[in-house]
């Protein structure tokens, strides 16, 4: 179809669309809540993709306009901005309106159909509306989880010694560098990838040939995605488009698409737990829509967004947690991704920690921590007594305060067993029997990485979110010292 011929179909298809759309209490926004611009892509899509048009009319940004959303009280608002610009304030949030943003600022920006819009919408593209949010995620480890990896010489090792193929060369192992393509389905796929332009190029679509553009180490929705405005994160990655919804974004099924055991069994030490057990027999008499979020009243068991980032009140209305998109802002302790327990980073970009040592790391091999990159003393206790806080809402302060007290007898020894398989592995390079240059290559060290990354780590979730065999014997207790074991066994001389 020439183009034309498409902007006659678009015409005509607007005038069906005006004709046929329902009122706001409905399904769809009346035909004049929509831009021109929205109008037309609608039209279009709803015959081509009609999967995204109908997740998208099913969603609050088609039936609300920012003009309505301001009118809502302080604490009942999903919009953060106060002042919205004029060309948005009295038109729902369509199409257009995120693809048509700051498209100066878009590498991936191009003609479609007669209308100039950009692919990827990225969390820039949202902060017209949502500038609090995109600013507390901004500064988050989250958000910088692709350079976290990739500007972090020691991670980058451990990723490619992951992901690289291998192939037999005569009586050795022959590494290889990992592909984009291995890269983007695992790690990155969860991390984020960089999303470049690579220039234009031609598709065939059902309208004929259509210029799109070339866009490498896409698609992605990781968390600390690389975007073609320069921008880090994916609102999508939590807030699945083109529905946004904030029930999806507030059920544990949302994070599980990432922490997952082995290495960050965080969902599934859940749905063991009590918290699990009570929201996978009740979810469907919860209010997964309310704002604020209020315990007692809109759910009976909390999930990870109630613990780590929603706006919770009491049954007066009063705040008993802020809103935070910054999701390690209510905790203290860093318990996954590296071999020992620690203070939280004060800051989201990670790879600027050099510990004593001169590693990249937050501790050295041997547990010594970086502090001067680490929060005090002061700012743990009020991150602790914030979540004591959540806690309260269902439980006495005994319970909270017993709960945490076990924890840090957890992470404590779990600390102390990977002391234990640090010093097994010194032994192991002090004797020549693995090679320390790459400390995740070779079968020792990875019975090494296994005690941290996999062990130890299934026993502090375990502790922190009460799943007993995560901390027993599904990679719990039981692992930490088989592999402990094994590993002393590997140093015994042969007899």
């Amino acid at each position: 179809m020439s183009l034309r011929g498409m902007r006659a179909y678009q015409v005509a298809a607007v005038a069906a669309l005006a004709a046929t759309v329902g009122t706001p209490a409905g399904a769809q926004a009346p035909s004049d809540a929509l831009s021109d611009e929205t109008q037309q892509c609608v039209a279009c899509h709803e015959q081509y993709t009609p999967g995204i048009v109908a997740d998208w009319r099913a969603s609050r940004h088609a039936r609300v306009t920012p003009a309505v959303a301001l009118e809502k009280p302080p604490l009942e608002r999903r919009v953060s901005a106060t002042q919205i610009p004029e060309d948005l304030r009295e038109v729902v949030v369509g199409c257009y309106e995120c693809h048509g943003r700051n498209l100066s600022a878009h590498k991936d920006a191009f003609d479609h159909m007669g209308t100039r819009i950009s692919v990827v919408v990225s969390p820039n593209d949202c902060k017209t509306c949502h500038p609090t949010e995109v600013e507390q995620y901004s500064g988050s480890k989250k958000a910088h989880a692709v350079h976290n990896l990739d500007r972090n010489p020691v991670y980058t090792m451990l990723v490619e010694t992951l992901l690289g193929a291998r192939t037999v060369k005569g009586d050795r192992l022959a590494a290889h560098k990992a592909s984009a393509h291995t890269r983007g389905a695992s790690c990155y796929a969860c991390h984020g990838t960089m999303v470049t332009v690579r220039g234009l190029k031609k598709v065939q679509s059902a309208l004929g040939e259509v210029e799109v553009p070339d866009l490498a180490n896409w698609p992605n929705q990781g968390v600390g995605r690389v975007n073609p405005d320069g921008t880090l994160g994916s609102c999508s990655a939590c807030h699945a488009r083109h529905a946004f919804s904030l029930e999806v974004a507030r059920k544990p099924f949302t994070c599980a698409q990432c922490h997952l055991e082995p290495d960050v069994p965080a969902f599934d030490v859940y749905r063991e737990s009590k918290h699990g057990n009570l929201f996978l027999s009740s979810q469907g008499d919860a209010n997964w829509d309310a704002v604020p979020w209020s315990p007692g009243k809109d759910f009976r068991a909390p999930t990870c967004a109630t613990c780590h980032n929603s706006l919770l009140a009491g049954p007066d209305g009063t705040p008993i947690a802020q809103r935070t998109h910054d999701f390690g802002a209510r905790m203290w302790v860093r318990l996954f991704g590296l071999p020992y327990s620690h203070p939280q980073p004060k800051d989201g970009r990670t790879y600027r920690i050099k510990n004593k040592d001169g590693q990249p790391l937050p501790t050295t091999f041997t547990g010594v921590p970086a502090s001067g990159f680490l929060i005090g003393k002061a700012e743990q206790a009020k991150r602790r007594g914030e979540m004591v806080g959540v806690c309260r809402s269902c439980h006495s302060t005994a319970w909270a305060e017993g709960h945490f007290r076990r924890l840090d007898g957890a992470i404590a020894e779990t600390d102390r067993m990977t002391l234990a398989a640090t010093q097994l592995q010194l032994k192991a390079w002090g004797r020549g029997l693995a090679n320390r240059k790459n400390p995740f290559d070779e079968g020792i060290e990875q019975h090494w990485v296994r005690q941290w990354l996999f062990y130890g780590n299934s026993v502090r979730y375990a502790a922190a979110m009460g799943g007993p065999d995560y901390a027993s014997f599904k990679n719990g207790w039981w692992a930490l010292n088989t592999n402990l074991q094994e590993m002393h066994e590997a140093l015994r001389p042969a007899k």
